[in-house]
């Protein structure tokens, strides 16, 4: 495939349009080019004043998902400085810096962390969540870093700035690992085994509406009721939309536990999808002081009156 094809596929899935573009290890696009097309969809979505016309056609080009562009509110994510290729042990490091060049260096603590570092390549596989190290003198996070495999990697620095009106950010940038590798394919999925447990999935995802999805831990056939505090919570989900990784970040439902709660087996989430297609969804769950991460895959339904562009894979029921 030739570069030209590889920056199609890749700004369609911006577009929200998924096409299977997901599933293409190459499509790739230099971060100059991320970077324009989220200006110029941030330039069409400030055009329309008081008392224009709304067009419904845009709201599928300017979502409010996080993860899709490496700079935003005055803030940039740095190159990533990693190992060039899988099994080389090292170290991954990179700044968040601001409109003048220099580096952060406060940041507001969010979810017991002061920056969460996610990593998934680009086929939805090698999924990671870490905490770097911040080094105050130079704003440098760091983190001791070895691939384990080659391919196309996504990096998301999801971060508040100190101050009492900062916003949360998430900004992204690509990696590149040396070596080949053959993609996997997404198939919906419910239920992971790792590590002994047995992780189902309940609920259906509607774009354009808040959904309520349940989550079950079992062992040995026996429901799980000593899940722990992570972050915050008793478990911690990550979802990216195929096509583009778009970032949804949730927390689960209920007040927040304190140390030493337990709780389980299930684990509420309310997650709001902003366009139908294909999610790829990560929980994080901690039980006997050891964090697991179970994987999943469901399909957003098209809700009334939103449009988005259905996944290249279809499931059962047409979406």
């Amino acid at each position: 495939m030739n570069t030209g094809t590889r920056l199609a596929i890749y700004g369609l899935g911006l577009v929200v349009a998924f096409g299977g573009a997901f599933g293409i290890a190459g499509a790739v696009v230099p971060d100059s080019v991320i970077a324009r097309w989220n200006e110029e969809s941030e330039m069409n979505g400030h055009e329309m004043g008081e008392g224009a016309e709304h067009d419904s056609s845009a709201d599928t080009k300017v979502d409010s998902v996080k993860g899709q562009t490496l700079g935003l509110d005055g803030y940039v994510l740095s190159t990533i400085e990693a190992p060039e290729a899988a099994g080389e042990p090292g170290e991954l490091s990179f700044q968040i810096k601001d409109d003048g060049g220099a580096p952060l260096t406060e940041y507001a603590r969010t979810h017991d962390r002061d920056l969460h570092l996610i990593i998934v390549r680009s086929d939805g596989s090698q999924f990671r969540h870490v905490h770097p190290t911040l080094d105050d003198s130079t704003g440098a996070w760091s983190i001791p870093w070895e691939w384990a495999e080659a391919g196309s990697y996504r990096v998301y620095a999801d971060f508040t700035p100190a101050g009492d009106d900062a916003s949360g950010l998430t900004l992204t940038r690509t990696v590149h690992v040396e070596g080949e590798f053959t993609p996997r394919e997404t198939q919906q999925s419910r239920v992971d085994h790792v590590d002994g447990f047995t992780i189902s999935l309940d609920g259906e995802m509607e774009a354009g509406t808040t959904s309520d999805l349940t989550i079950t831990v079992m062992r040995d056939g026996e429901p799980v009721t000593t899940l722990e505090p992570y972050l915050g919570a008793f478990g911690h989900l990550v979802a990216l939309r195929e096509g583009d990784l778009a970032y949804l970040h949730v927390h689960a439902g209920g007040a927040d536990p304190k140390i030493g709660d337990t709780s389980g087996p299930e684990i509420a989430f309310a997650a709001k999808t902003p366009t139908s297609g294909r999610y790829l969804l990560y929980l994080d769950f901690q039980v006997d002081g050891q964090v697991h991460t179970a994987e999943f895959v469901l399909d957003a339904a098209r809700g009334d009156g939103v449009k988005g562009a259905e996944s290249g894979s279809h499931s059962d029921d047409g979406h």
